[in-house]
């Protein structure tokens, strides 16, 4: 497969940058292959010719070989391909480090004192991270904060896309996510950002996964998304909604309904197991 200026319609991949960057650096498979080291030139020849997708350690190569190389272009196709003057570019406000985290090994970002920032993954991201979750090169690239009320533990924030969680949670709203190791400890009624090798999606999981479990059920709260199964194999990562960072301001409530819940709580019910039975006893073509 011949590479083009565009992957299926969407913007230039790495192997096209690739390409980019060999012709700045007026090389070919064979002339990089021993700039970089390489016994053979094979792997950068599939890479060219779209047979192969490039892995970590060739990316590394590339930029530790080329410090001057943008990993940021290389990576995700932002900005300049060339940094200017090495010297004077900033140094990483933070470090990777790998971590077990259940039966993986997961790549982690600190600062200086050794402390887990929040990683944000930013909707034109998503794409890639999908793919390079778990490769340091790539986490390098996105932005790390300190989110107040999440400062101990790891965390990930992903910007939503789409309409699916709405009225719950918006598009451009930002979650703020906890890692979940193992399918059976998910919390039944939860939001979930679910990744798999092909998308990163924010659904609710209204059932408990069970080890002999294959699939589990992916729920959105816009009522006119139907609810849909996917196999539990597929899912590369799971992270459990805490919190979410949002700049739309709802209108001021139904003072009917407020009154209503007042009365609730005030009968010593709890608000949260109300809304829960609710929704459990509703008919199957109610609004939820």
């Amino acid at each position: 497969m011949k590479i083009t200026e565009s992957e299926g319609g969407k913007a230039p991949g790495i192997a096209y940058r690739i390409k980019q960057l060999f012709d700045a650096k007026q090389l070919n498979a064979s002339s990089a292959a021993k700039e970089l080291g390489y016994s053979v030139p094979s792997k950068l020849y599939g890479i060219l010719q779209g047979t192969a997708a490039p892995n970590y350690a060739t990316l590394t190569d590339m930029l530790a070989k080329w410090p001057d190389v943008s990993a940021e272009w290389l990576m995700m196709g932002r900005g300049a391909m060339l940094r200017g003057n090495v010297d004077d570019a900033p140094s990483p406000a933070h470090t990777l480090r790998q971590e077990v985290r259940g039966d993986k090994v997961v790549v982690v970002t600190v600062d200086d004192k050794g402390t887990e920032n929040t990683v944000l993954v930013p909707i034109p991201a998503q794409a890639g991270y999908s793919v390079q979750h778990n490769e340091a090169v790539y986490l390098q690239q996105l932005n790390n904060y300190r989110v107040p009320g999440f400062e101990r533990g790891e965390y990930r924030a992903f910007e939503v896309a789409g309409d699916s969680m709405a009225p719950t949670i918006n598009h451009r709203d930002i979650v703020v996510t906890s890692r979940v190791e193992e399918l059976r400890l998910l919390e039944p009624g939860e939001v979930y950002v679910v990744v798999t090798s092909e998308s990163v999606m924010l659904k609710r999981i209204k059932s408990r996964v069970r080890a002999a479990d294959t699939e589990v059920m992916l729920h959105s709260d816009n009522p006119h998304r139907v609810p849909y199964g996917l196999e539990t194999r597929d899912i590369l990562e799971l992270w459990r909604v805490r919190g979410y960072v949002s700049s739309y301001i709802p209108s001021a409530p139904d003072v009917t309904v407020e009154r209503l819940w007042e009365v609730i709580e005030a009968l010593g019910f709890d608000k949260g197991e109300v809304r829960r039975h609710l929704e459990e006893n509703a008919p199957a073509d109610a609004p939820r």
